[in-house]
């Protein structure tokens, strides 16, 4: 097993970076048309509660509660999670690059993550995402949400790792900003070959993108 010499520890987001977005504004969308909802009085209901079910003081019922059955409809509660869970889809090529770099490295690989408990707990067991990462800083666990500083400083005490050592990925940029500010190497995630690029800037190589 080869070691970087200076990275020990790569922080990962999960939505847009290893798996879609869990239930963003597309998923809303799909869901209004589906369930034949009026999608703008959807959305208005999810911006003014998600945040809290993001951070863990909502279970995922009484988010629904509020955003679509607060009126009666003609599917169930249960219809409508099974929908909103099936959204979840991954990307191998990004799961495999970062198993990949942990096996040959050594590395550490810790979540930080905005998203609400059920789906954060459907998505790890349904794509094994405890094979990849060692822990899960994820807001509904821990009652912060990125960009706050303390999700990032707990997630370090947490890991055990120094900042400087450890690199944050995400494909929202201001959350890479909060993290470099905080002294952690930072990669905005865009697609596949940059983020490629941008590790192997760090020493990180997999094998199976050497010549």
């Amino acid at each position: 097993m080869t070691q970087s010499p200076t990275i020990t520890t790569l922080f990962l987001d999960i939505g847009g970076v290893l798996l879609t977005n869990g239930w963003d504004h597309l998923a809303r969308q799909r869901a209004a048309a589906t369930f034949h909802l009026d999608y703008e009085e959807l959305n208005e209901r999810h911006h003014l509660t998600f945040d809290t079910y993001e951070e863990g003081k909502l279970s995922l019922y009484d988010y629904l509660e509020r955003v679509i059955f607060h009126e009666e409809r003609p599917f169930s509660v249960e219809e409508f999670k099974a929908f909103m869970f099936a959204q979840s889809q991954p990307y191998p090529q990004m799961l495999d690059l970062f198993r990949s770099l942990k096996a040959q490295y050594g590395l550490q690989v810790a979540a930080i993550s905005n998203e609400g408990r059920e789906l954060t707990i459907y998505r790890i067991q349904q794509f094994k995402l405890k094979e990849l990462f060692d822990c899960f800083i994820a807001s509904a666990f821990v009652h912060y949400r990125k960009p706050d500083p303390d999700i990032y400083h707990l997630a370090l005490d947490v890991a055990q790792a120094a900042p400087e050592e450890s690199i944050y990925i995400d494909d929202r940029a201001m959350f890479v900003n909060v993290a470099q500010r905080l002294g952690l190497q930072g990669i905005h995630h865009r697609d596949y070959a940059t983020t490629c690029a941008a590790l192997q800037s760090f020493g990180l190589a997999p094998n199976y993108n050497r010549s």
